[in-house]
C-alpha cells in the first residue's frame, strides 16, 4: 500500500514516545500489504474498526491511542487522516 500522511504519525511519535514501536510496526505493516478488502485489515488488526467511507480505525497501544485512516482499496493508497489519545477522539 501507498502511505499518505506520514507526517502526521512523525509528530505523533514525537508526543508520544510509547507509541513510537506500535506506529513503526503499523506503518511497515501497511507498506508491505495490500489491503483489498476490509476483511484484509481485519485479518491483521482484529480491534479494528469500519465507518461508512473506508475510514477504519485502529486501536494503538491496546486502546490507548486511535489512527483513523482512509484506505481506498481500489489504488492501494492509506490515507492517515487523523492519530491521537483515546480521549481526544471521543471529543472529536
Amino acid at each position: 500500500m501507498r502511505l499518505l500522511g506520514r507526517d502526521k504519525l512523525d509528530a505523533f511519535v514525537t508526543a508520544h514516545v510509547d507509541a513510537r514501536p506500535w506506529i513503526e510496526n503499523w506503518i511497515g505493516e501497511a507498506e508491505r500489504t495490500t489491503w483489498r478488502t476490509p476483511q484484509d485489515v481485519k485479518n491483521l488488526y482484529s480491534s479494528a474498526s469500519f465507518l461508512p467511507g473506508n475510514v477504519v480505525i485502529f486501536n494503538v497501544k491496546g486502546n490507548r491511542y486511535r489512527l483513523e485512516a482512509l484506505i481506498a482499496y481500489k489504488t492501494g493508497t492509506v490515507i492517515v487522516r487523523w492519530v491521537g489519545t483515546h480521549g481526544q477522539y471521543d471529543k472529536r
